[in-house]
C-alpha cells in the first residue's frame, strides 16, 4: 500500500459515522463493512427529527420517514450524506434530489462498492464545502467593496474630492491605524449616519 492510499485509510478510521435504519439484515450487512473499514459507527433508529451534528459521514434511510425530519439536506449540514435507497420510483427519487446527498447505496447493500462510494462521497462533499467557502468570501469581498464605494460618495460629496483621492485618504487613514479600509469606511459611513440623525450632516459642496 503507497503512502496516499495509507493516508486515505487512515482518514477513514477517524470518521465518527452515523447510520440512520431500521434493524435488519440490511443494517448488519452496512454497520459490519464500515466497521471493517475501521470507522467508529453509531446507530439510530427510529428517524431523527433533526440532522444529527456529532457525525462525519451519515448512511440514512430515504423513505418517509424523511419527510417529517424538518431540513434534511446537505447545504444544512458539514457532514457527508450518503442515502439509502429502497426504491427507485418518482417519489423516491425526488426525496433523493432533495436531500442534496453526495452519495447513494440501493438495496440489497452488499459489503462491495460501500467503500467507494464513502470514498467519492467525501471527495464530493469536500469539493462542495471547498465551493461554498469560495462564495461566501466572493460574497463578502463584493459586500465590503459596495462598503468602500458608499464610504468614498461620502467623502467626495463632503469634502470636494476625486474618488481617487476620497479611497486613497481612506487607505492612508487605515494604514495608521492597522486596520483595513473595509472598517475605516464603516467608521466614515457610521460618522455619517450618526450627524444626519443629529440633523448636523453638512450640504453637499457644489
Amino acid at each position: 500500500m503507497n503512502t496516499s492510499a495509507r493516508r486515505l485509510f487512515d482518514d477513514l478510521r477517524t470518521l465518527r459515522v452515523v447510520v440512520i435504519h431500521p434493524p435488519g439484515e440490511d443494517r448488519g450487512v452496512l454497520e459490519e463493512q464500515l466497521r471493517r473499514i475501521g470507522c467508529p459507527v453509531r446507530v439510530i433508529w427510529p428517524f431523527p427529527s433533526q440532522l444529527p451534528t456529532d457525525a462525519d459521514v451519515i448512511f440514512f434511510l430515504v423513505g418517509p420517514e424523511i419527510r417529517t425530519a424538518g431540513n434534511w439536506c446537505a447545504a444544512d449540514t458539514a457532514a457527508t450524506l450518503i442515502a439509502l435507497s429502497d426504491y427507485e420510483n418518482p417519489t423516491a427519487l425526488k426525496m433523493l434530489v432533495d436531500t442534496q446527498a453526495h452519495g447513494v447505496i440501493t438495496k440489497p447493500y452488499r459489503s462491495t462498492g460501500i467503500l467507494s462510494t464513502l470514498v467519492l462521497a467525501r471527495a464530493s462533499s469536500g469539493y462542495q464545502q471547498r465551493l461554498y467557502s469560495k462564495i461566501g468570501k466572493l460574497e463578502e469581498a463584493i459586500k465590503a467593496r459596495r462598503h468602500i464605494e458608499k464610504a468614498i460618495r461620502i467623502l467626495m460629496d463632503a469634502h470636494r474630492l476625486s474618488e481617487n483621492d476620497a479611497y486613497e485618504h481612506m487607505r492612508s487613514r487605515a494604514t495608521n491605524l492597522r486596520v483595513t479600509v473595509g472598517e475605516i469606511a464603516t467608521m466614515v459611513i457610521d460618522a455619517h449616519e450618526a450627524m444626519e440623525k443629529l440633523g448636523l450632516s453638512p450640504p453637499s459642496k457644489p
